[in-house]
This record gives structure tokens, C-alpha cells and sequence, in this order.
């Protein structure tokens, strides 16, 4: 279970991933080798799941950004696992998502510009293993991306 001083350190963490573990631990009030235990445990623990950079697609010149959701056709035993399979292939595919009830995936798709998205979709969305339905949802504004959570 997590304490006080796991949620502060998490707290920090989620403000700032980019501290340093003594720049963590004067914050936090801890020493430094008291500041590393804990996060090397919530990680072993599989709390903190990763150190990531987060890239911005656009400075990369990738300004176009779809969300596509694919109704699969459930009458092949193994539509999922195929479709998945390929989907991962793609390399501008960023996310694959899974969902009960009407949509049964959902794929984030970047690209440079609208005729490169149009050459991803036609040469290699279109290609995907048992598509019954797609539905494209091109990402105008991120209102809110959040994933701080409230500790």
C-alpha cells in the first residue's frame, strides 16, 4: 500500500518525469538513497510503469493525426488476433484499443499531411484482415490530454 510519502514522490513525478533522483528527494524530503528504494519498488511493484520522453509528432513534421474505428468481422475465430497482428506492422499506427459493444478497435493513426494519410490508409489500413467496418475521426484539437492522476 502506498503511503504519504510514495504519493508525494508520484506527485512530483507526474509534475516533472524529467528530476533528477536528488532533485526528487530534496523535494520530497528524503534522502537520496531512501528517494531511489521507493521508486525502484513502486516500479518493481509495476505502480510506475515507465521513463518516457514524449515526443511532439508535429516538430517531426507528422501534423495530420486520425482516430479510426474498425467493426471486425466477428465470423472468423481469429479476426482479433489477425487484425491486431497486422495493425502492429503499421508503423504510423501510435494505438491499438480494444472495446465491447459496437466498435471492436480503435487504431490512432499519424501522417505528414492529407496525401500521405491517404496513401497509409488505401496501401495499408485498407489491407487490414477482416474489416467489416471503419469509420475515420480526423483529430482537429487536443482539449484536455491528461494523465496526472489525483493522489
Amino acid at each position: 500500500m502506498l503511503d504519504d510519502t510514495d504519493r508525494r514522490l508520484l506527485r512530483h513525478l507526474q509534475a516533472d518525469p524529467g528530476l533528477t533522483n536528488a532533485e526528487l528527494s530534496e523535494r520530497c524530503g528524503l534522502s537520496a538513497a531512501s528517494c531511489w528504494r521507493r521508486i525502484e519498488a513502486m516500479t518493481a511493484q509495476g505502480i510506475i510503469l515507465s521513463h518516457e520522453a514524449e515526443i511532439d509528432w508535429a516538430a517531426l513534421g507528422y501534423g495530420v493525426e486520425v482516430s479510426l474505428r474498425f467493426t471486425l468481422d466477428k465470423t472468423q475465430p481469429r479476426a482479433f488476433d489477425e487484425f491486431i497482428a497486422a495493425a502492429r506492422e503499421v508503423p504510423e499506427v501510435l494505438e491499438i484499443q480494444t472495446f465491447l459493444g459496437r466498435v471492436d478497435l480503435r487504431l490512432l493513426v499519424i501522417a505528414r499531411d492529407l496525401p500521405h494519410y491517404q496513401e497509409i490508409y488505401r496501401d495499408r489500413i485498407l489491407t487490414l484482415p477482416h474489416i467489416a467496418d471503419v469509420e475515420a475521426l480526423m483529430h482537429i484539437a487536443r482539449v484536455k490530454s491528461d494523465e496526472t492522476l489525483p493522489l
